[in-house]
């Protein structure tokens, strides 16, 4: 329901803004203010996405958790999508993510309503191999091969 209301805002919001800056300052500036931003909109989100690569590649070189670079790419990545929007409010909301300030207190909240799991299987114990070893580990199982089936075979089993 929350995005029909967005679908629907949106649209409405940056029309009224629209006639109200278009009636204020005139048609051409308003063009050219909604070009200016789209242009500049783009320069900042490569340079900050390029910026953010760079901190995602290092935390995994660091083994560090990745979540805040990731979260940091996905806002700027946004953020350029709402640039190239034509709008006075999708450029605010836009711009508001190129800030790192408010695109860390975004991660916080998000992090704080988020609740994450891990599944791990198994045991995680070192293992001291020697180079040259040979022996490979392993447990099994005997299945038992006097198991009728149950109905006629289909033909794509193989029973």
């Amino acid at each position: 329901m929350w995005l029909l209301l967005a679908f629907i805002a949106v649209p409405m919001i940056e029309i009224a803004l629209f006639i109200q800056v278009g009636g204020y300052i005139g048609l051409g500036w308003t063009l050219l203010i909604v070009l200016m931003t789209a242009i500049a909109g783009s320069y900042l989100v490569r340079n900050q996405g390029i910026r953010e690569l760079g901190n995602l590649q290092r935390s995994f070189s660091e083994l560090k958790d990745p979540t805040e670079p990731l979260a940091n790419g996905a806002m700027i990545l946004f953020a350029g999508a709402l640039l190239l929007t034509p709008g006075f409010f999708t450029d605010a909301v836009g711009l508001s993510l190129l800030v790192p300030g408010i695109r860390r207190a975004a991660f916080l909240w998000a992090r704080s309503r988020i609740r994450v799991q891990t599944f791990t299987m198994g045991q995680q114990h070192p293992q001291s191999h020697q180079p040259d070893d040979q022996v490979i580990d392993g447990d099994f199982q005997e299945v038992p091969h006097d198991k009728k089936p149950t109905h006629r075979p289909s033909g794509w089993t193989q029973h």
